[in-house]
């Protein structure tokens, strides 16, 4: 191996970390777009429902926050709007009236049922110059990286299994 391709290599993470930097906050914008424009919406409220949906049951509000990976405070502020708005109910817990559950109203079940269906459609519509081949391998490999993250993470040299 010559020295050029040594410095290639050395910096060829740094520019897969790059494109996949510039890969997600491209397809963000088009989806905070959309949701802005088709549903007068943000994306913060489309992750807050969309983790209450999947539940069958209610979340605690730092239950949220880790899901989300945001501060308490920020859930607190957009708990309170959607309550306002009758998508989501909040009620303190039965054993420690300190910590609130919320859950999704029937209301905020059948907004989210509309919108998760046509964001799917706008992320496919971000990929589509990829084939469902390439799709694959990518979710490989970024299963991988995951994985590879995660041991850096914990300090650990191998990396853990992956956990999607």
């Amino acid at each position: 191996m010559n020295e050029t391709e040594s410095t290639e290599d050395s910096l060829l993470s740094l520019r897969v970390w790059l494109a996949l930097f510039s890969s997600v906050k491209s397809i963000e914008a088009v989806i905070r777009r959309n949701l802005r424009e088709t549903f007068a919406s943000t994306l913060p409220r489309f992750d807050l429902l969309s983790q209450l949906y999947r539940t069958s049951d209610s979340l605690t509000m730092g239950e949220l926050s880790a899901r989300l990976m945001v501060s308490n405070g920020n859930v607190t502020g957009l708990i309170k709007r959607l309550v306002a708005e009758g998508l989501v109910e909040s009620i303190a817990d039965s054993e420690d009236k300190r910590i609130q559950r919320v859950s999704l109203t029937r209301k905020g079940r059948r907004c989210f049922g509309v919108m998760a269906p046509t964001n799917q459609t706008w992320v496919k519509e971000t990929m589509a110059g990829l084939t469902a081949s390439d799709l694959r391998e990518l979710q490989r490999l970024l299963t991988k990286l995951k994985a590879s993250v995660s041991a850096a993470e914990h300090g650990s040299e191998e990396p853990l299994a992956p956990t999607d």
